[in-house]
C-alpha cells in the first residue's frame, strides 16, 4: 500500500503541475504540448507501477511497467526481427501497395461513371468482412510468410483510401473546375492543377486511417500462420506460455510503431498541405 499511496501522492503533484503548465503560455508551443502529453503519461505508468507493486498484483494478471521495460530491453534481438517481419515486410508493404491501387483505381472512377456507381458499393461491403474471416483464407492463397500479411493489409487499406480519394476528387469547386474548362485545360492537366491538390487533406486522412489498420491486420494475420518470427506469433505463442511481459513487450512495440507511422504520414501531410485551413496555426 505504500507504494500505491506514494504513486497517488506523485499523480496528484504531477496533475497540478501539469494542468498549470498546460494553461499557461509555456504550454502553448509544441514543445509544451510535447511535455503535456509526455508529463501526463508518465504519471500513469507511475500510477501503474504503484498499483502493480502496492497490490502485490501477479505478473500474469499486470506486469509492472518496469519489468516490461526490463524484457524489452533484454530481447531487442527479438523484438526486431518481430519489427522487421511484420511492420516492414508485412505492413509497410501491404500498405504501399494497397495506397498505389487505390490511387489509380480511384482515377479510374472518377473518369467513369459505370465504375462510381458498381465499384464503390463492392468496395463498402468487401470492408466490411472481418479481418477474421479473410485472413485465414489469404493465408491459405499466399502461404504462411509475410506475402500473406501484406495480402491482408492492402485488403484492409484499399477501401479507406479510395473511398477518401473518390470524395477529395470531387471536394473542388464547381465554378473552379468549370474555369479550368473555359482555358481549354486537358482532364489531366484539371487533375495535376486542381483536383489532386483540393483532394490531398482527404488524401491523407485516408492514409492515416489506413497506418493503423495496416499494422492490425498484420499482427492479425499472423495469428492464422507464420514461420516463427513476428508480432502476431510471439504474441500468440506467449499468451500460451503465460510469457505477459513479452506479450505487453511486443504491444510496446507495436504502438510506438503506429504512432510513429502516423506521425511521418501527418508530417508529410503539414508539409504538402500547409496553404490548407486545418493547418493554419
Amino acid at each position: 500500500m505504500i507504494w500505491f499511496g506514494g504513486a497517488i501522492l506523485f499523480w496528484l503533484v504531477a496533475w497540478a503541475a501539469n494542468a498549470r503548465l498546460a494553461s499557461g503560455p509555456a504550454g502553448q508551443g509544441r514543445l509544451g504540448r510535447i511535455g503535456v502529453a509526455g508529463l501526463f503519461g508518465f504519471t500513469l505508468l507511475v500510477l501503474w507501477e504503484g498499483y502493480v507493486r502496492g497490490f502485490g498484483v501477479s505478473p500474469v494478471i499486470l506486469p509492472a511497467p518496469t519489468a516490461i521495460a526490463a524484457k524489452v530491453a533484454g530481447s531487442l534481438g527479438t523484438l526486431w526481427a518481430d519489427f522487421v517481419q511484420t511492420v516492414i515486410k508485412g505492413a509497410l508493404s501491404g500498405f504501399l501497395i494497397g495506397a498505389a491501387a487505390a490511387f489509380v483505381t480511384a482515377i479510374a472512377i472518377d473518369r467513369s461513371p459505370f465504375l462510381q456507381r458498381g465499384l464503390l458499393p463492392i468496395g463498402n461491403f468487401v470492408a466490411a468482412l472481418p479481418i477474421v474471416g479473410l485472413a485465414p483464407i489469404l493465408v491459405m492463397w499466399f502461404g504462411f510468410d509475410w506475402h500473406s500479411k501484406a495480402a491482408v493489409v492492402v485488403v484492409m487499406v484499399f477501401f479507406p483510401v479510395l473511398v477518401n480519394m473518390v470524395a477529395g476528387l470531387n471536394a473542388s469547386d464547381r465554378m473552379q473546375r468549370d474555369l479550368m474548362a473555359t482555358w481549354g485545360a486537358s482532364y489531366w492537366q484539371s487533375l495535376w492543377s486542381l483536383r489532386l491538390p483540393a483532394a490531398l487533406p482527404f488524401i491523407f486522412n485516408g492514409l492515416k486511417i489506413a497506418s493503423t489498420l495496416a499494422l492490425i491486420g498484420a499482427i492479425v494475420a499472423e495469428f492464422f500462420g507464420s514461420p516463427i518470427v513476428g508480432m502476431g506469433f510471439r504474441i500468440s505463442t506467449e499468451v500460451g506460455r503465460l510469457g505477459l511481459d513479452m506479450v505487453w513487450a511486443e504491444i510496446v512495440v507495436a504502438a510506438l510503431s503506429g504512432s510513429l507511422f502516423y506521425g511521418i504520414i501527418s508530417l508529410i501531410e503539414k508539409r504538402v498541405t500547409f496553404w490548407h485551413p486545418s493547418q493554419r496555426g
